[in-house]
């Protein structure tokens, strides 16, 4: 198969794993069951049949409504989707389709959960990124064992690093943030600075941007600080060893 094609099926993978991202992000918070009752239309509670749950196109077809009860359906959905969908083919074209998308694609999916989930509850559950830290050194045990030393203490040192910003500024970012980080490192090796460096940056500007526009209320509600983590994983994802050389080239030569 041409490596666009494959590029291409890696995508549409990604974008039934995003479905399911979506179950995810709004019943884990409340403990229920990701498995059963199959999904539901969240105003008449019926049972989406298969047919209109494909997707993105279920939802653009049907017009963002029910088709029982007309009523409409969040765009987060398709969005959830399309993300997905996006992260993987971009994470298959830029790192290549070997053994390593074993590791990167389910990390990838770990992080629009966390983020989602974040948004609306303002925790990072520890359901997620336990089993992602797991999963991360056991994996990379198999299919990348050479690079794992370089994993362990760059997890370790992003745990750290926001484990301090987090003591330093505690009303900026909880413990499940400064899990999440280590997490990352176990993932991206190296690559974790730029990405904690474009979570920060991405963080400080809309925070600025809200504190323009509401004033001292902002301080009061804060900023959920997981999708900015998840903005840089994903960027350091697709474009991580890049950047650094990017950086080595125009500050270190």
């Amino acid at each position: 198969m041409p490596v666009v094609g494959a590029v291409a099926v890696v995508g549409l993978m990604g974008a039934a794993i995003g479905s399911f991202l979506n179950v995810v992000i709004h019943r884990l918070p409340r403990r229920e069951s990701l498995v059963h009752p199959r999904s539901r239309c969240p105003s008449c509670e019926t049972q989406i049949a298969a047919y209109d749950n494909l997707p993105v196109v279920s939802w653009l077809l049907l017009r963002g409504r029910c088709r029982t009860c007309a009523e409409p359906i969040s765009p987060r959905y398709p969005a959830v989707e399309l993300l997905t969908a996006v992260s993987f083919a971009a994470v298959a074209a830029a790192r290549g389709l070997d053994a390593d998308l074993i590791v990167l694609l389910p990390f990838a999916a770990v992080l629009v959960a966390v983020a989602g989930i974040d948004l609306d509850h303002r925790i990072v559950p520890n359901r997620i990124v336990v089993p992602a830290a797991i999963f991360g050194i056991a994996a990379s045990a198999f299919v990348r064992l050479d690079e794992l030393p370089e994993l362990l203490i760059a997890g370790g040192g992003a745990f750290m690093f926001l484990l301090l910003a987090a003591l330093a500024y505690p009303g900026g970012m909880g413990m499940g943030d400064v899990k999440l980080a280590g997490v990352m490192g176990l993932y991206l090796g190296l690559s974790v600075v730029p990405a904690l460096f474009i979570a920060f940056l991405a963080g400080t500007a809309v925070g600025v941007a809200k504190i323009a526009r509401e004033g001292s209320e902002a301080r009061k509600s804060g900023v959920p600080f997981a999708p900015f983590l998840a903005l840089g994983g994903l960027v350091a994802l697709v474009a991580g060893p890049e950047l650094i050389e990017l950086y080595e080239d125009n500050f270190l030569s």
